[in-house]
C-alpha cells in the first residue's frame, strides 16, 4: 500500500493518470472500479466522485484493478457545470484530467466482467443503466435509500446537507493523511456551496455538515474565507449568460421515469418572470421534450434576495393537457412536503408557473412527489382504471421533429422497453415515452393533398435505408437525457 501511495503523491496525479490507466486496463483487459457519481453532474457528485476515487486510490491494498472516477454526463456537457469547471479550475484541476461518462464504456466492461461500481451522491441507477446494477459495490448518498440492502453492497445513508460531508468524514476517520489541502478544499466549498453559506434558513446545513465543516476549518487554517468562497461559487453556479433554453435545462437536470413517461426536472439559475419571457419558450420547451424522450418538464427556479434568503418558483410544461393537469394536481395536493404554491400568471397556455411559498422544499423534496405520482400513474394503467395514453391533446404549436429523427427516436424509444422488458429490471427511471405522430393534430397536415405517389424502387429504396438505419441504431448507445 504504501508502493501506490508514493505514485499517488497528489490529486492531480491521480486524475492525469486516470485515462492512461483506463486504456492500459482495457487492453489487459484487467477490472476497473468506477466511482460514478449522478446523471446530474453537479458540484456535489462532481467533487465525491473524484476524492472518494482518490481516498480509494490511495488506501486500497495492492490489486490489479483500475480506479478511476467518472463524471456521469458527455464532456459535450461539461461547460454547462459552470460553478463545477469554475472550482476545479480555482483548485488546480485541469478539465483534460477528467473522464466523462462517454469516455468509457461501463455496458461493455459489465459484460466482460470487468466493472465494480461505487455509487456516490445516489443510491440506485437509472433504468438504462440497471443492468449494471450488479456490479455495485458500494454506496455513498445523502438521499432517501431506495435500494434493496444486499450483502454484496456497503451503503452509506444519511440525510445531510452535501454527500461531500460523508465523503469528508470517511477520509478523516479512516484515513486521514488522504486530507490534504487539495482534497480538503475541494470538500470545503462543496459542502458550503450546498449548505447555502451553512444559513439554518435555507433548511439545508445540519449539524453533521457543520462538524466536518468545523474540523476542515481547525485543521487548514488557511481555507478560503467562507462567505466570499460562497459568493464565488454562487456567481459561478448562476452564470447563465450566452446559455441556450436546452443548455440551462441540461445544466442541472435529473429525470424520473415510470412505464410509459418520463419527467424532466430541471434547477434554472433566475427568476421564473425572466425564464418566461424568453422568446418562443414554449416551442423550445416543447421541442426539448421531443428531443429528449420527455412527456413533461418541471423547471424549479432559483434566485436569493440580497440577504440570501432563497426565493423559489415551479413552472410545468407538457405537451399533454391531461398530463400537465394531472401533475400539477400532485404538486398542489402534496402534504409532505406541502409546497404552498400560489399560481402566478404565465404568458403561454401550455406553461403552468407557481411561485413556491415553501422555499425549503428543494428539488431533492420534490423528486418523491413527481416519483410517487408516476407510481400511482402506472399502477391505475395496470389496473386500467386510469392514466389513459397521452394522445388525445397536444401543444398544436409545438413543430414535429424531422421524419428521420422522430423514426429514430421511436426505434430508439422500443430497442430500449424491449431491453428493459428482458432484463425485468424493475427500475423506476429512463422509460420514455416515444412522441405522439402529431400531423393530423397541426396545421397543413402533410396528407391534406393526397397520399404520396409510391413506386416499387422508392419502397424498396425506403426499405434498405430503414434496415441501415436500423443496423447503425442498434449500434449506438444514446444518452438518457440525464
Amino acid at each position: 500500500m504504501q508502493a501506490r501511495s508514493k505514485l499517488l503523491r497528489s490529486m492531480d496525479t491521480f486524475l492525469r493518470s486516470c485515462s492512461a490507466a483506463l486504456k492500459r486496463s482495457e487492453e489487459e483487459g484487467s477490472a476497473v472500479h468506477v466511482v460514478l457519481g449522478n446523471e446530474a453532474c453537479d458540484l456535489d457528485s462532481m467533487i465525491s466522485a473524484i476524492t472518494f476515487a482518490y481516498f480509494l486510490a490511495k488506501t486500497s491494498a495492492k490489486t490489479p484493478k483500475t480506479l478511476i472516477p467518472v463524471l456521469n454526463i458527455p464532456r459535450s456537457e461539461l461547460p454547462l457545470r459552470t460553478e463545477g469547471t469554475y472550482f476545479l479550475r480555482e483548485n488546480g484541476i485541469a478539465e483534460e484530467s477528467l473522464v466523462l461518462r462517454d469516455e468509457v464504456d461501463l455496458h461493455a466492461l459489465h459484460r466482460a466482467g470487468k466493472l465494480l461500481l461505487t455509487l456516490v451522491d445516489h443510491n440506485v441507477l437509472p433504468g438504462a443503466d440497471s443492468v449494471l446494477e450488479g456490479a455495485v459495490v458500494e454506496v455513498v448518498d445523502h438521499r432517501p435509500l431506495e435500494r434493496a440492502p444486499s450483502a454484496g453492497c456497503a451503503v452509506t445513508s444519511e440525510p445531510v446537507g452535501s454527500c461531500a460531508t460523508l465523503i469528508a468524514e470517511r477520509i478523516a476517520r479512516s484515513a486521514p493523511h488522504v486530507l490534504d489541502k487539495q482534497v480538503a478544499a475541494l470538500l470545503y466549498g462543496t459542502i458550503v456551496l450546498d449548505c447555502v453559506n451553512m444559513a439554518p434558513e435555507a433548511g439545508k446545513v445540519t449539524p453533521k455538515d457543520r462538524e466536518l465543516v468545523a474540523l476542515l476549518e481547525s485543521k487548514f487554517t488557511n481555507l478560503p474565507q467562507r462567505a466570499t468562497l460562497f459568493e464565488s461559487l454562487q456567481r459561478a453556479k448562476f452564470n447563465v449568460a450566452g446559455l441556450s433554453t436546452e443548455q440551462m435545462l441540461q445544466k442541472d437536470m435529473k429525470a424520473v421515469g415510470g412505464d410509459d413517461v418520463t419527467v424532466a426536472i430541471s434547477g434554472v439559475y433566475m427568476r421564473l418572470e425572466a425564464f418566461l419571457q424568453r422568446s418562443g419558450l414554449q416551442q423550445e420547451l416543447c421541442e426539448f421534450c421531443h428531443k429528449h424522450r420527455h412527456a413533461a418538464l418541471v423547471a424549479m427556479t432559483i434566485s436569493f434576495s440580497d440577504g440570501n434568503q432563497p426565493y423559489r418558483q415551479i413552472a410545468v410544461y407538457s405537451y399533454s393537457t391531461r398530463l400537465r393537469e394531472q401533475l400539477c394536481q400532485a404538486l398542489e395536493n402534496s402534504q409532505n412536503p406541502h409546497l404552498n404554491l400560489s399560481t402566478i400568471t404565465s404568458p403561454y397556455p401550455h406553461i403552468k408557473a407557481y411561485h413556491q411559498g415553501n422555499t425549503l422544499a428543494s428539488r431533492k423534496k420534490v423528486l418523491p412527489i413527481i416519483k410517487e405520482f408516476l407510481r400511482e400513474r402506472e399502477r391505475a394503467v395496470h389496473a386500467g382504471t386510469g392514466g389513459e395514453e397521452l394522445e388525445d391533446q397536444f401543444d398544436s404549436s409545438c413543430r414535429t421533429p424531422p421524419p428521420e429523427e422522430e423514426a429514430r427516436h421511436h426505434r430508439y424509444s422500443a430497442s430500449r422497453r424491449r431491453r428493459q422488458a428482458a432484463e425485468d429490471s424493475g427500475m423506476e427511471e429512463d422509460s420514455q415515452l416515444p412522441p405522439t405522430p402529431m400531423n393530423s393534430l397541426v396545421e397543413g397536415c402533410p396528407l391534406d393533398n393526397g397520399l404520396p405517389r409510391l413506386t416499387a424502387d422508392a419502397i424498396l429504396e425506403k426499405f434498405s435505408r430503414m434496415a441501415k438505419e436500423e443496423e447503425n441504431w442498434g449500434e449506438r448507445d444514446l444518452p438518457s437525457g440525464q
